[in-house]
């Protein structure tokens, strides 16, 4: 491997687990999902799964089905930046599960032209949009 390539692989493990320490913010009990959205080498954006800003910190029902309105970690870091002054166009999103077809979209549509991501998922539809839109995709496994 290059040593341009080793630099990138070590950086975007670093961001995955940064991602990984922003997922601890989510009230989720089923599972916690963390996002950061990298350009030029500064995060621009962080998201973790939960909901609503304003509604209560509950993710789940009382037979522990995630709630309908619960916003995604992309989703969420990808509203954040919208409502900043940073563009998304050109970044890298860093996720800590893969992502699902509704984000995949938004990802397309934001501008992301990268998706780093430690954890597969069960269902594969997001990625397969993402490679279909020409976005780069990059599963990291921390535990190797």
């Amino acid at each position: 491997m290059s040593d341009k390539k080793e630099k990138q692989l070590e950086l975007d493990k670093r961001y995955l687990r940064m991602a990984a320490i922003w997922a601890e913010n989510s009230y989720c009990s089923r599972r916690k999902v963390g996002a950061l959205l990298v350009k030029d080498k500064m995060i621009i954006s962080d998201g973790y799964n939960g909901t609503p800003a304003g509604f209560e910190n509950i993710c789940e029902d009382h037979n522990n089905v995630t709630k309908p309105y619960v916003l995604h970690a992309e989703a969420n870091a990808i509203t954040k930046v919208a409502a900043s002054s940073n563009s998304s166009k050109g970044a890298t999103i860093y996720i800590t599960s893969a992502p699902c077809i509704e984000c995949a979209k938004l990802i397309i549509q934001s501008g992301i032209i990268r998706v780093v991501y430690s954890e597969q998922y069960r269902v594969e539809d997001g990625c397969d949009l993402l490679r279909r839109a020409g976005v780069e995709l990059c599963f990291i496994d921390l535990n190797e």
